[in-house]
């Protein structure tokens, strides 16, 4: 008993000493873990994402604990479903089990928006690789930009796993910091006038038919144009899929549900993992964390540019707020515009168009990103 006392002892002033010596950076990191969780349980900013995250970067920094070593707990889910893809591709089938994509197929032009959206992802990859990144970690970076965490992991963990904390963390925090990134810049540049444009309600006359082929024919397509990215949008189609033909309805709500849930809370706990104070305190942790909002900003300015463009081509039928949906935070995004357009007309209704444009901001974000790998597959740059 009394060996067990001082090997107890001994294990506690290691760590205290550690810490007073070397671990500067760690303490750094307990404090931003403390954030992280202050913000997911006292903010409900991202509760699911941020407090495991939170937890996570919580028991990597604590001096010692080797939960990132061979073995250890967070290395084992980390090695068990992001380095493998596993954990994102299936948070994939949870989205597309969720999305409703029926108010994009009444109005297909709205796919236009969503491209429109992504315009920050291309702008931030040439920025990092004029700021020197290598060509797998600024396409890394610059998929912050599609404002969907899923993608973002999916892409880092293959081509830029050192990178992987920050660029995570990057991506859900300005996720969930869309009602505040994006106002701004929407009113900057609408007009009081164009803010108050009513829209006609869209009318539901899509098919169970065409429901049923839309998921199978888009996999196809990217399958045969973009193959890097079939994993990505093959799962949120199979979800939308389960979703639509209606006879998997258990898989369909476990896909939802229970498998999200679990996923979740191990891809968390691994991303925190990753945030290890030595590893994580960069000067590039900076720069990506800028880049990050630098792409936000610009998918935002793009959407509604190209809403303005539409407004005019269309002589004021569209309101050109729908076009910052573009952006793949789903639902976020669309209820941003509902909210907006209501501040300046109550009875403005624009969340069934916005959240057309969403949806195809979705779609537009995993082509996006599918379209860069396919590229990098080209110059040979990965396998």
């Amino acid at each position: 008993m009394l060996d067990s006392l001082v090997t107890g002892l001994y294990g506690l002033t290691a760590g205290v000493t550690y810490l007073f010596t070397q671990g500067g950076p760690n303490v750094i990191m307990l404090l931003i873990a403390a954030l992280l969780l202050y913000l997911g349980v006292k903010k409900e900013v991202e509760p699911l994402l941020l407090v495991p995250i939170g937890f996570g970067c919580l028991l990597v920094n604590i001096p010692l604990s080797d939960l990132m070593d061979k073995g250890g707990l967070l290395r084992i889910l980390y090695d068990m479903g992001i380095s493998n893809e596993l954990f994102p591709l299936l948070i994939f089938v949870g989205i597309g089990a969720m999305i409703d994509f029926g108010a994009l197929l009444e109005k297909p032009k709205m796919l236009l928006f969503g491209a429109a959206g992504q315009f920050g992802i291309f702008f931030t990859l040439l920025v990092a690789l004029a700021l020197g990144f290598p060509a797998l970690e600024a396409v890394s970076i610059a998929v912050i930009g599609a404002c969907d965490g899923p993608t973002s992991i999916y892409v880092a963990s293959q081509y830029a796993p050192q990178l992987l904390g920050p660029i995570s963390v990057a991506a859900y925090s300005y996720m969930a910091l869309v009602p505040i990134i994006q106002p701004p810049i929407m009113r900057a540049l609408t007009t009081p006038k164009e803010r108050m444009i009513r829209m006609e309600p869209i009318k539901r006359t899509v098919s169970t038919q065409t429901r049923l082929l839309f998921p199978i024919v888009v996999t196809l397509v990217t399958g045969l144009l973009a193959p890097k990215g079939l994993p990505l949008m093959g799962t949120i189609m199979l979800g939308n899929f389960m979703r639509e033909c209606a006879v998997v309805t258990r898989l369909q709500k476990a896909s939802e549900n229970e498998i999200a849930n679990i996923v979740t809370l191990f891809l968390g706990l691994a991303i925190g993992g990753t945030m290890e104070g030595h590893a994580f305190l960069k000067p590039q942790t900076l720069m990506i964390f800028a880049m990050g909002f630098v792409a936000i900003c610009m998918d935002t300015v793009a959407g509604v540019v190209f809403g303005k463009i539409v407004c005019w081509m269309t002589k004021g039928k569209v309101n050109p707020l729908i076009g910052a949906a573009g952006i793949s935070a789903f639902p976020m995004a669309a209820r941003v515009v509902q909210a907006q357009g209501q501040l300046y007309n109550r009875k403005n209704h624009l969340l069934m168009h916005a959240a057309g444009v969403n949806t195809g901001g979705q779609i537009g974000s995993v082509v996006a990103a599918a379209v860069m790998l396919s590229v990098l597959k080209g110059m040979g740059l990965i396998t």
